[in-house]
């Protein structure tokens, strides 16, 4: 169960499942997201993301900002209210009851068991949706939520979500612009906190306005300028919301490995989130 003070708001996702993918297909189709044969020799050179071990170091880097734990397998039954207007906040990357996507986590959950123990929560996070409020849900649903966290079908569940709405579609985007590893999770993080959308401070904005500074390497730029341009734009965004105005992620982990020229986010890693140490010495 989460404890640490440090943990920041929720995510500003609003997107169901369908209409996030529908946006991480009209950002790669969009002018100047084709990849390039520059782009993609680029992203070749490097091992990418989706990479098994390279993965395992990206759920491990977004817990450590989340949930002040590496331990990002633990986080399947965490579930609190944070009191930044989302509802309830719980799972792998805190998928919110106020937003959409815990609703959408809880109905593929039925799809793949029904009369599971959240399924009969469905009603009421519905009508939820959208505010703060816990009609319908309270302690019985907190309850509910920790047993169904000891299902691996939830566990499942939620890794699908989780890799569907935010990790493969930020992944691809990535690639497309010509991005290695490095970037690919700079692009991951920031749809996790951020949401898939394209107002200014979601991932497509915050893209967008980087764009407007420097050239994607499919553009022809160059890949360490793109994302110095990238994680000042994901600052800014950041410092807009109260509950996102610590942006050590940004200052203290991924500047980090860029600085150090750690475009393929090889180990030994070594950051801080929100005051705290870590690394990540070998390939998990």
């Amino acid at each position: 169960m989460h404890t640490s003070p440090h943990r920041p708001g929720a995510p500003r996702r609003t997107l169901t499942r369908r209409t996030a993918l529908a946006a991480a297909v009209a950002l790669l189709t969009a002018g100047g997201a084709t990849l390039s044969t520059a782009g993609a020799a680029g992203a070749a050179t490097a091992t990418g993301l989706d990479d098994p071990h390279k993965k395992e170091i990206a759920m491990e880097l977004v817990s450590s900002a989340e949930n002040s734990s590496l331990d990002w397998k633990a986080q399947y039954q965490y579930i609190e209210d944070i009191g930044d207007g989302r509802g309830y906040t719980a799972g792998i990357i805190g998928f919110c009851s106020g937003t959409g996507d815990m609703l959408e986590l809880v109905q593929h959950y039925t799809d793949m068991e029904p009369g599971n123990p959240l399924a009969k929560y469905l009603p009421a996070l519905e009508q939820d949706n959208g505010t703060d409020s816990h009609a319908g849900l309270g302690s019985a649903f907190v309850s509910a939520w920790r047993t169904a966290a000891k299902d691996t079908v939830f566990q499942q569940a939620q890794d699908d979500e989780r890799d569907d709405v935010y990790f493969d579609p930020a992944v691809a985007q990535a690639k497309a612009d010509g991005l290695g590893t490095l970037g690919q999770f700079a692009y991951y993080d920031a749809m996790v906190m951020h949401g898939p959308g394209d107002d200014p401070v979601s991932f497509g904005g915050i893209r967008r306005t980087a764009m407007k500074k420097a050239k994607t390497p499919a553009q022809g730029g160059d890949e360490t300028a793109y994302l110095n341009a990238y994680l000042d734009a994901r600052k800014a965004a950041m410092l807009t919301e109260a509950a996102h105005d610590d942006t050590s992620r940004v200052d203290t982990e991924q500047r980090v490995f860029l600085d150090a020229g750690n475009l393929n986010l090889d180990p030994p890693l070594h950051w801080k989130t929100y005051g705290d140490s870590y690394e990540i010495l070998t390939l998990p």
